[in-house]
């Protein structure tokens, strides 16, 4: 019965984590019917209704608030117990969730993780692809990456790649049709892609001029929120797109991208930190996760970009 009880308040955590039924079914792996059946039992148990659901979202009630709570604490101290025997272990096991952007995803994490899972075959990786900010410990997540000036001050964050660096790209063929730019500002006469945040914001064209780093206002035909979209209508002659080096970078090299104000460009900015919650730090899957990318990825950063992965707290930059 304690069992029972136990499976279901946790299936209510995720559903009001996730404000879904259906993405909180996908991670417990359960299907949605179950889910929602498991429910509905739970709250015809204690009489009192713990979710508001409506066709388009599902949010906890008063009462479901309440609880919640009580229960997330709970949910961590048992995780942490059970994560606890992983010392009696030869290898760490268990579930490992994260949430990483589109490109680290691509250009990070695809390459290494083969051989993670080969040297941890224990352990479950769960990533989420997103590039939305990402409450990770509302959605339960053991950690998440992202650029440091988009951490929260409170969490613990370990530098893992370079910093970024930034390419303005055009193909032949857009060159062949129109006069190639010179300076940022003759990017005003250019079609200009650009890449929309999922906030809305559009990511900034930058470039280092007289000595400082000022933000260019572009215009084009298109915008899209995913960058390969947009390289790839670069290659086929839309225009001018201003991206990530790694996503120029194969292009440049078999000659179907041309590198466009390369002495404009302004310093790299802030590389990608693998960042998660102090109540985290002990979980024996994410130190060996840590310690693997340290080792992978660290090679070719600078001594004093590096980041103490067990004690230094990132900043808002």
């Amino acid at each position: 019965m304690r069992g029972t009880r136990f499976a279901a308040l946790s299936a209510f955590v995720a559903v009001a984590d996730h404000g879904s039924f259906t993405r909180a079914a996908t991670q417990l792996g359960v299907s949605t019917g179950s889910l929602s059946h498991t429910i509905r039992e739970l709250e015809e148990n204690l009489g009192v209704r713990l979710l508001n659901r409506t066709t388009r979202s599902v949010a906890p009630t008063e009462a479901g608030e309440r609880m919640l709570a009580r229960l997330r604490p709970l949910l961590d101290e048992f995780e942490a117990a059970v994560d606890s025997v992983n010392a009696f272990r030869e290898r760490p096991a268990g579930q490992l969730r994260i949430t990483v952007p589109p490109p680290v995803a691509t250009f990070v994490l695809a390459p290494l993780l083969p051989r993670f899972l080969a040297q941890y075959p224990e352990i479950i990786l769960d990533v989420s692809v997103d590039p939305a900010l990402t409450d990770i410990v509302a959605g339960r997540y053991d950690a998440g990456v992202r650029v440091g000036r988009r951490i929260a001050r409170d969490m613990i964050a370990v530098r893992i790649t370079d910093d970024l660096r930034m390419n303005v790209v055009a193909s032949p063929d857009y060159l062949a049709r129109y006069t190639r730019p010179e300076r940022p500002q003759d990017l005003q006469a250019h079609n200009c892609i650009r890449l929309r945040f999922p906030s809305g914001a559009f990511s900034p064209w930058r470039f280092s001029i007289e000595g400082e780093t000022l933000e260019l206002d572009v215009k084009g035909s298109l915008i899209a929120n995913d960058a390969d979209l947009l390289v790839h209508a670069a290659l086929n002659g839309t225009g001018v797109v201003y991206v990530l080096r790694d996503f120029a970078a194969p292009f440049i090299a078999t000659g179907q991208l041309v590198p466009l104000l390369e002495q404009w460009m302004p310093p790299p900015s802030d590389g990608p930190f693998l960042y998660y919650p102090s109540r985290r730090q002990n979980l024996a899957s994410l130190r060996a996760f840590i310690e693997f990318l340290v080792a992978n990825l660290k090679k070719n950063a600078s001594p004093a970009n590096s980041v103490d992965a067990a004690t230094q707290s990132t900043s808002s930059k």
